[in-house]
């Protein structure tokens, strides 16, 4: 019985620490590349290295977390739907695994940004180029596919939840629900990246969960 209540207080503590290290690292990284041209984020980054860095550091922690998450789900779900929860815990795997990769990209836009001030800021260059690309190719489409992998993992874990009866299926029904509310602006913003501040707002009704 303490060993179970004692995974019930690491699921909720885990769940709490993926929205708060999500929160965090996005509101840093968005403060320190600000908006306009990849010219003036790449100059913004080079006047916020730190809140770059730690921005950083919060995603990767969130990124463990994740894995924890899924590795907890697992253990609660793996002696009667197997299947479903490998599936589950393969996707929280790949999410982790994509932040980490967005966020070598997100890293790499700090050398890059600091020679491209020393040089000057030259426009057009290979700086916007390639900050173009660690920043919209490898950073924000890592965090997107994490979105979406989070949020499969999510939808396989509250389908269990469920089938299962372990919470009451009013909430269950509530977390299916609102997480398909998120994957919609999620799935969205693969092709157009306009889309996803929408994905912010409709997380809020995943929140009291």
């Amino acid at each position: 019985m303490n060993t179970e209540m004692n995974t019930v207080r690491l699921l909720g503590a885990a769940q709490v620490l993926v929205i708060v290290g999500a929160l965090i690292a996005d509101r840093l990284l968005a403060s320190a590349v600000g908006s306009g041209s990849i010219s003036d984020i790449l100059v913004n980054i080079s006047r916020n290295l730190t809140r770059m860095r730690i921005s950083s550091l919060a995603a990767l922690g969130q990124s463990l977390v994740i894995v924890v998450l899924g590795v907890l789900y697992y253990v609660v779900f793996y002696k009667e739907y197997k299947i479903i929860a490998l599936v589950a815990l393969g996707c929280f795997l790949v999410a982790a695994i994509t932040s980490v990769v967005g966020k070598i990209g997100a890293n790499s836009l700090i050398p890059l940004s600091q020679e491209f001030v020393a040089a000057g800021a030259p426009e057009p260059s290979y700086f916007q180029t390639l900050g173009d690309f660690l920043y919209y190719g490898v950073d924000r489409r890592g965090y997107e596919i994490q979105m979406l992998f989070t949020g499969l993992g999510f939808l396989l874990v509250n389908y269990l939840f469920y089938i299962s009866g372990y919470i009451p299926r009013a909430i269950s029904i509530w977390g299916l629900v609102a997480i398909c509310l998120l994957l919609i602006p999620t799935v969205l913003a693969l092709y157009d990246r306009e889309f996803l501040p929408g994905a912010m707002i409709l997380a809020i009704p995943y929140a009291p969960f």
